[in-house]
């Protein structure tokens, strides 16, 4: 489980084959460990001081944006939260719900992505969502796409300062709100 708050960038310095190698330096991280990469949970195989490397499998790089990576792409790290630590953003899983697009980033740190009605559901304004793994809160949403507004130090800290039309980004929802609809339902008279 993660919180969404990102704690360093990393440069993708290979992807193909099925692997997927990141330099990044500084992380805690050892093999066997999961580390969120775009808001993707996956586990590295390899560490090294500069970096690590995991597996990608094609259900990972169809349903996420992994897949339209390249060499010298930046990514959004973040390791799993510990139980001693504080949950500062929300809960993220990992588990990416859908694909979205950038529609714009405005000067003043709005960011508007499309997205699939399926998904957009379960979106409501100030509620939570993580957009390449990055906790933000929902400024507003209609048909077609959510906004959020970005803080200097996300734009700052997080790849989505460099956010362009037309780039993917990953989407996951708030699982409550999934949750919630499940049980009502279930709850429903048929």
């Amino acid at each position: 489980m993660f919180t969404g708050l990102v704690q360093a960038t990393g440069t993708v310095s290979s992807i193909g084959g099925g692997h997927l190698r990141v330099e990044a330096g500084g992380l805690d991280l050892r093999e066997g460990d999961s580390v969120s990469v775009n808001g993707v949970c996956l586990t590295a195989t390899e560490t090294e001081a500069d970096g690590f490397a995991a597996d990608v499998v094609d259900e990972t790089l169809t349903r996420s944006s992994l897949g339209a990576l390249a060499a010298g792409d930046r990514v959004n790290l973040e390791l799993p939260l510990r139980p001693t630590d504080r949950l500062g953003g929300h809960i993220v899983q990992g588990h990416v719900d859908g694909v979205g697009s950038v529609e714009s980033l405005g000067d003043d740190g709005a960011l508007r992505v499309s997205a699939a009605p399926e998904l957009l559901r379960y979106v409501v304004e100030k509620g939570s969502i993580a957009i390449d793994g990055v906790s933000l809160t929902v400024a507003d949403v209609d048909d077609e796409a959510l906004t959020v507004a970005l803080i200097p130090e996300t734009l700052e800290r997080t790849t989505l300062g460099a956010a362009q039309p037309g780039r993917p980004v990953n989407l996951e929802v708030d699982v409550l709100a999934k949750y919630v609809e499940k049980l009502v339902a279930k709850a429903a008279p048929a």
